[in-house]
Parts: C-alpha cells; sequence; structure tokens
C-alpha cells in the first residue's frame, strides 16, 4: 500500500468511526479520543519507523530528527461535528522534510475523500471570487482583502472543508490569518497543491512542516490564477 493509499484509507475509516459516534449523539470529545485512538494504531502498525504529530497526542519532539512525519488531525472541526454540520473533516498527512508530500482529507458526511494522488480536475472558476472564510471568526484582514479583490464571502466550519470546498469548485479562495496549527492544513495543503492550487503563508512564503513549534499563523490556498492578486492586496491591508 503506497503512503497515499495509507492516507485515504485510515482517513475514511476514522470518518466511518465518527459518522457512528455522531449518530449516537455523542460530542466531538469522544470523536477526538476515539478516531485519533484507530488513526494512531493505524499509523503505528503501517509504518512504525515514521513519526506522529497528532493534535490529540502529547507532541513527541525526536519527530524533529525524522524525515517523515505523519500529521493528523483525527476531527477538524470539533464544533461543527457537536452541532451535526456537514462542514468537519478528517485530515491525514505525511510531511517529507518538511513539505506536505501527502495527504488525504474525508468529508465524512458529505460521502467523499479527497487525496494527493488522486485530485478531482478542476472546475471553472467563477468571477467575482467565492472566499471561504470562518463562519464564526473572519478576521478584518479576510474582510478587507474581499473588499480589494471584489470578493464574494462564504462562512464554512473547519479549514480541511473550507480547503476542500476550493478543491471541489465551490470557491476560489480561502484565506486565513487567525492562527492554525501544523495538524490543520498540512493534508488540506498536500491535496491542494495535488490538485494545482496555490497554497502559502499570506506572505508568499512556502508552509514548513515539522517545525517544533506546531502553530502556522496564516495560510492562502487559492486557485492559481487568484495568488498574485490576493497576496497583492494583503501585503497592501498589512502596509496600512
Amino acid at each position: 500500500m503506497t503512503d497515499a493509499e495509507l492516507a485515504r484509507d485510515i482517513a475514511e475509516e476514522a470518518g466511518t468511526l465518527l459518522l457512528r459516534i455522531q449518530a449516537e449523539c455523542a460530542g466531538g470529545a469522544r470523536g477526538d479520543e476515539e478516531a485519533n485512538a484507530l488513526i494512531l494504531a493505524r499509523l503505528r502498525a503501517e509504518r512504525p519507523d515514521d513519526a506522529i504529530l497528532s493534535e490529540e497526542s502529547a507532541d513527541d519532539l525526536s519527530r524533529l530528527a525524522r524525515s517523515r512525519v505523519w500529521i493528523v488531525d483525527p476531527l477538524d472541526g470539533t464544533r461543527e461535528f457537536a452541532e451535526r454540520r456537514e462542514d468537519w473533516a478528517v485530515h491525514i498527512a505525511l510531511a517529507i522534510d518538511g513539505a506536505a508530500a501527502v495527504g488525504a482529507v474525508a468529508l465524512p458526511r458529505l460521502g467523499c475523500t479527497l487525496s494527493s494522488d488522486a485530485p478531482p480536475t478542476l472546475a471553472p472558476a467563477r468571477t467575482p471570487p467565492r472566499m471561504l472564510v470562518s463562519r464564526t471568526r473572519a478576521s478584518q484582514l479576510c474582510a478587507d482583502v474581499g473588499a480589494l479583490i471584489g470578493a464574494e464571502h462564504l462562512g464554512m466550519g473547519s479549514a480541511g472543508a473550507k480547503a476542500m470546498a476550493v478543491v471541489r469548485g465551490e470557491a476560489e479562495i480561502y484565506l486565513h490569518s487567525g492562527g492554525q496549527h501544523q495538524w490543520d492544513n498540512c493534508a488540506p495543503v498536500a491535496v491542494a497543491l495535488a490538485a494545482g492550487l496555490h497554497a502559502s503563508r499570506i506572505d508568499g512564503s512556502p508552509i514548513v512542516y515539522n517545525a517544533a513549534p506546531t502553530d502556522i499563523p496564516d495560510l492562502l490556498i487559492c486557485r492559481a490564477e487568484w495568488a498574485e492578486p490576493v497576496l497583492r492586496a494583503v501585503a497592501g491591508c498589512n502596509r496600512s
């Protein structure tokens, strides 16, 4: 089984478990715990020599000496999961030498999993562009950039759901400046890059994974043709 096949298989298995937990009216805490246990068990059995960084486990900094590190979020969008919404996800990614090399994002309530080894063909982009922002705490920068480029704002839950909405052709831009962690975006970035999208920090620099600090303050995933206009607008807003 290839790394990508393993990522997809684990994401789908964890998604099936989470759907069962959700149907039992359990909250996100149980979902986080049980999905994390499943994912860790599978990865340790299938890739015992690789390191793992998971949102739901203590960080073992011995990962810093490893080339291959699995970066996982067992339940991205705990609030949306508890509210029985569709916009939550499971993230399974493999970073190799700091780059998001392999990824799978399961959207269990939508019945689909997107992976870096079989990304969908991008649908035609729409004008004006649709920009995905947090449904509960959209930043002022997102509002300002959206106004500058004439974007339509769409609120959505988890980072994975937003990133995959761009991959699936439901939006053109996902801009985030409110702070994230490596597990929030490694799998989505791997899938987005494989699909031919742009993915970077909001200053245009590449995102580096398996760094000691787990935080990644900002993120841009968008159609390639929108990367320069968005980055230019971000720079202008940050100067003002």
